[in-house]
């Protein structure tokens, strides 16, 4: 089996002092890299029905799609604000210094679809819990989030609490 942090990229100080930021470009590049990724991804998702898989702008947007066609599901970005033609259901969350947004097509979503939300990182936890209100607004059973890496010294599962939470590598 591939180690996948060895294909990581550790870029210290980015984007500002202190700041130890996790490169997946350097893991995505590789076609086996990228294989396994997807493939880890979606493992615990086989046979469970997933109607849609929502992606996070923008790294969710690679891995999402990919994870959704595995899956043979539709796929649905979750986007910064003003980035969606039609209409749009909004989710504000807090970050450490003020506020941030994310929008989802108000159709996105079919009453009672089955969905999966995936993103490349798991920190605070505030955009993973946007998005989980998101699929609520919009009417879906979501069936768990799912993160290629969880940063657990920031505790971002506590924002997510009842939620089904999976990551292939934990830092």
């Amino acid at each position: 089996m591939m180690d996948l942090k060895q294909h990581i990229r550790h870029v210290p100080d980015f984007p500002k002092p202190g700041i130890l930021f996790y490169d997946i470009t350097t893991l995505l590049k590789n076609a086996e890299g990228l294989k396994a990724t997807i493939d880890r991804l979606a493992a615990p998702y086989q046979g469970a029905k997933i109607d849609a898989v929502i992606g996070i702008e923008s790294r969710g947007f690679i891995l999402g799609s990919a994870v959704a066609e595995r899956l043979g599901a539709g796929f649905i970005p979750v986007r910064k604000p003003g980035k969606l033609p039609s209409k749009a259901i909004r989710e504000t969350y807090d970050l450490e210094y003020g506020k941030d947004a994310l929008e989802m097509h108000a159709d996105a979503i079919n009453k009672g679809e089955r969905v999966l939300i995936v993103d490349d990182v798991l920190a605070t936890g505030g955009t993973a819990a946007a998005a989980v209100q998101l699929v609520k607004k919009g009417g879906g059973e979501l069936q768990g989030l799912a993160f290629l890496i969880e940063l657990t010294g920031l505790q971002g599962k506590s924002k997510l609490p009842g939620e089904r939470v999976f990551s292939v590598l934990q830092y």
